[in-house]
């Protein structure tokens, strides 16, 4: 995924809607419910840019 064109903000609104997901699936017992691989695999993309830009951000906790 190409991130070049979205926005500092957006990024970080991403991030936190993807943190949200995985503490969601913690609380109804650690399964993955509401993400799965890709949604992993997308977190890590978006991850990679947040740090490229050297934003500032709380990591995600994955079981």
């Amino acid at each position: 995924m190409n991130f070049k064109s979205s926005t500092d903000q957006s990024l970080l609104a991403m991030w936190q809607s993807i943190r949200r997901q995985v503490a969601a699936d913690d609380a109804t017992g650690g399964r993955y419910r509401f993400i799965g691989p890709n949604v992993r695999a997308y977190a890590e993309q978006l991850q990679n840019e947040i740090e490229h830009r050297k934003l500032r951000y709380t990591p995600i906790r994955w079981q």
